[in-house]
């Protein structure tokens, strides 16, 4: 079954409204018309960390595989817990097992990890007994298949240990190997390319002029998309000139799953970008209910999802962290997107904003010497001050019904460490 085209989708939808949609229903829509990768490769444990498994691991044997001591000390059958002592027979140590069957009054020396010896049901820790040459008493009587851990207690044969759509963290290659598995099917990386508009912007390296800045945007991207593990494609600064526009984009559009500009898609900027998205696929602009980053744009050119962030250095992180991130990690097949948590912490300082729209405060997170979690602003939230993204640890999320705030005022925050 083909999806609905994008203006199909927007007809059914009464409530939408370009110009002022709120932050949850934005997110809801994007995530609407996704379709997540289906090519897929098959890697060595190693070479997998950070991708999303592309089919169930299922484990090829029990999980321990025999039943084994879950400490040091001494093996016996629980029916002779009544007995004022035990014959020591023998030893038992992981990887060198007892092989012989255990005779009434007898125990054996037991290591963690050491197969249970046929005849014995019960492990007692070797701080609870007392030895005497070869035999051994118990201070302590434990309870029948005590200290015991059976055969598939962890895993069974033939259990789905992981499923498709997991991002493979280093806990789970520890797992893979733990059932001797040495490969695993993941979807194939997802694409991305990015480029920055507008005549004001200049690369690293060359000399300003007049009125010019230096392109940080593509610099933010770069790290926030190497954070995902996706393929990158930097094309650059392009001027606003609408054939190199035009030129660019559908070069990005023929190379990538995703393409990102920033820049040029506000309210009294050159209108180059929307004519040339107009021509060329189906987008709709969007002035989100938020601050900073209203100005953003959603939609396919070609085959390829775009976005279309804003110029200002923090509306290009915030917008990229509340909407990109997440659409991103779909589309290369992760599946559920775990949602950002939100914590709570009280604001140290007063808080000034305008109901009616969600504001993603920067902030920074701290434990006071009360044990209590608190947050004070970064000071400046211009969409322009870059530095406030660099000083920043969390944000603070203030919801659309949020007003101004006094100081010492509960508030939510998105800690933004290993994600951004």
């Amino acid at each position: 079954m083909t999806k609905p085209s994008l203006n199909q989708l927007l007809s059914c939808q009464d409530d939408y409204d370009p110009d002022s949609m709120p932050v949850a229903q934005a997110r809801q829509f994007i995530r609407t018309f996704l379709d997540p990768v289906t090519a897929t490769e098959t890697l060595p444990l190693k070479a997998a960390l950070g991708r999303v498994l592309a089919s169930n691991v299922i484990s090829p044997l029990n999980v321990p595989s025999h039943d084994n001591s879950a400490m040091d000390g001494f093996a016996f059958h629980s029916q002779d817990s009544g007995l004022e002592s035990f014959r020591i027979a023998g030893t038992a140590f992981a990887g060198r097992p007892y092989t012989t069957t255990l005779q009434r009054g007898e125990c054996i020396r037991i290591m963690t990890g050491a197969i249970i010896p046929s005849g014995a049901d019960t492990v007692i820790m070797q701080e609870r007994t007392e030895v005497t040459g070869d035999f051994m008493r118990m201070t302590e009587i434990p309870k029948p298949h005590a200290n015991v851990r059976y055969a598939g207690e962890d895993l069974k044969k033939g259990q789905a240990v992981l499923e498709a759509g997991r991002q493979l963290r280093a806990a789970d290659l520890g797992l893979i190997a733990s059932l001797g598995i040495g490969e695993v099917t993941v979807y194939r990386k997802l694409r991305v390319a990015f480029f920055s508009t507008g005549d004001e912007l200049v690369s690293i390296g060359q000399t300003l002029g007049a009125g010019q800045i230096y392109d940080s945007n593509r610099y933010t991207l770069h790290g926030m998309l190497a954070k995902l593990g996706v393929e990158i494609l930097d094309l650059g600064v392009v001027h606003d000139d609408p054939l190199a526009l035009e030129q660019t984009l559908i070069q990005a559009t023929q190379q990538a799953d995703v393409v990102l500009t920033s820049g040029g898609v506000s309210v009294g900027e050159a209108d180059f970008m929307k004519q040339l998205l107009e021509k060329l696929g189906q987008v709709v602009f969007w002035k989100i209910a938020m601050k900073p980053g209203r100005p953003l744009a959603y939609g396919k050119v070609g085959t390829a999802h775009y976005f279309g962030l804003p110029g200002n250095p923090v509306s290009v992180m915030v917008t990229f962290y509340q909407f990109v991130r997440e659409a991103i990690l779909y589309l290369a097949g992760q599946n559920p997107v775990p949602d950002l948590p939100l914590l709570q912490a009280s604001c140290t300082e007063p808080i000034r904003k305008l109901a009616g729209r969600t504001e993603f405060q920067r902030g920074i997170l701290f434990a006071d010497r009360d044990g209590t979690w608190k947050v004070r602003p970064t000071g400046n939230q211009g969409s322009g001050i870059l530095r406030s993204m660099s000083e920043a640890n969390c944000f603070i999320v203030l919801g659309d019904a949020i007003g101004n705030l006094p100081a010492g005022s509960e508030v939510q925050v998105q800690v933004m460490e290993g994600i951004l």
